[in-house]
């Protein structure tokens, strides 16, 4: 139970610290007015971003920043209306302090360029920013602690369509009723912040590579993406 409230507090703490993000990185006092959390994040869409990335750099006791090497923030068009959400970096993305830059990554660049799309085209991220040790699947708590952090990333980016990769990035903004092999292929509209974008959800690249039987699944999804971008004049 104590652990419990200590996580709560935590998460709270750090929720506070996102959306009162000016008050704690300017001298200046902070006007508090009834605006939505993002009025916080002054200025343009590229400095909104490295403001977010450095709250995220200042994170206190997180194990997995303790035991990576790079923070892992995003890559692509800051101003595309299509983004990606991953699960999180591995050893390549980790090295490097970009997503999608390994084996599943050129598997990513290949499902793309099927649908004449490219890092140039679609701006890229994950659930968590740092590596989990051995390529695990970050824990509910990890993902909670980022979650703040990845919604109001989506809300500066502000996407039309939001493709969700495996079934952590949908569990994470949709919830874990949805399993992945059944929720994959399918448009709904949510409200996340101020964004409100059409998200589907699609197999991870990694998990093509270990059942790659899938991607005519995987191709199916694609092709949805490139007609809503289509119809939403993207």
């Amino acid at each position: 139970m104590k652990k419990s409230l200590n996580q709560k507090l935590i998460n709270i703490i750090e929720y506070y610290n996102l959306i009162n993000a000016n008050f704690f990185l300017s001298n200046s006092p902070l006007k508090r007015t009834s605006k939505n959390k993002n009025s916080a994040f002054v200025g343009s869409k590229s400095e909104k971003l490295h403001k977010l990335k450095k709250i995220i750099s200042l994170i206190k006791n997180c194990d997995l920043k303790k035991n990576a090497t790079n923070l892992v923030f995003g890559d692509g068009n800051i101003n595309s209306k299509i983004m990606i959400i991953g699960e999180g970096p591995g050893a390549n993305e980790d090295a490097q302090g970009k997503p999608f830059v390994g084996r599943a990554g050129k598997l990513l660049d290949k499902m793309l360029d099927s649908i004449k799309l490219d890092r140039t085209k679609v701006y890229i991220s994950n659930v968590v920013n740092y590596r989990p040790p051995e390529n695990r699947r970050p824990s509910d708590f990890e993902i909670n602690r980022y979650l703040p952090y990845l919604k109001t990333h989506i809300e500066i980016i502000n996407p039309k369509i939001l493709l969700l990769l495996g079934s952590t990035a949908l569990n994470t903004l949709i919830g874990n009723h949805e399993v992945i092999s059944k929720a994959r292929g399918k448009w709904i509209q949510k409200e996340i912040g101020t964004a409100n974008p059409w998200i589907i959800a699609s197999f991870h690249p990694a998990f093509l590579m270990r059942q790659p039987e899938q991607k005519k699944l995987a191709w199916i999804d694609l092709k949805m993406i490139r007609e809503k971008a289509k119809i939403l004049k993207i």
